[in-house]
């Protein structure tokens, strides 16, 4: 649930947080407990290809690369068993892919959602594309170490 100081209906508050979400460029994805996509939105579209119908209903595993499934899937239900995530907070690097199978590379970050009730229902995701500057970095990293190592004597 998405928390507003304003005093609005709950109704108020879901529309707010609809547009919200709607208006960001960064991919925003809910999952359920079973990591089944509950919400997509249109920052999601644009990083990752799928419409929000396509998205919606199917397993977080159309943008996960097949190599790093197994310790997405460990690490998922790792935080569902302790009731957070384990891992550092902020985002990190990752792979992700998109609808046509490129992967890309991701700036990503996590939390477990919870309801009114202290429940915890799923999880979110917000991402964004970080490939060219990842690539970009990676680049400088390598002439900066050819320039270091200088020429053979």
């Amino acid at each position: 649930m998405i928390q507003s100081n304003q005093n609005n209906s709950d109704n108020n508050a879901d529309a707010t947080a609809a547009a919200i979400l709607a208006s960001m460029q960064e991919a925003v994805i809910y999952a359920d407990l079973n990591g089944v996509i509950q919400m997509w939105n249109h920052g999601a579209e644009a990083v990752f290809g799928y419409k929000s119908d396509e998205a919606i209903g199917k397993s977080v595993d159309i943008i996960i690369p097949e190599k790093l499934r197994a310790a997405h899937w460990a690490g998922f239900n790792k935080a569902v068993a302790h009731g957070d995530i384990l891992s550092s907070p902020g985002a990190r690097m990752t792979r992700g892919l998109k609808k046509d199978g490129e992967q890309l590379y991701v700036e990503m970050s996590f939390a477990m959602v919870r309801n009114r009730g202290g429940e915890m229902i799923g999880s979110i995701a917000v991402a964004r594309d970080a490939t060219a500057r990842y690539l970009a970095e990676r680049a400088a990293r390598q002439q900066a170490a050819a320039a270091s190592s200088g020429p053979a004597s």
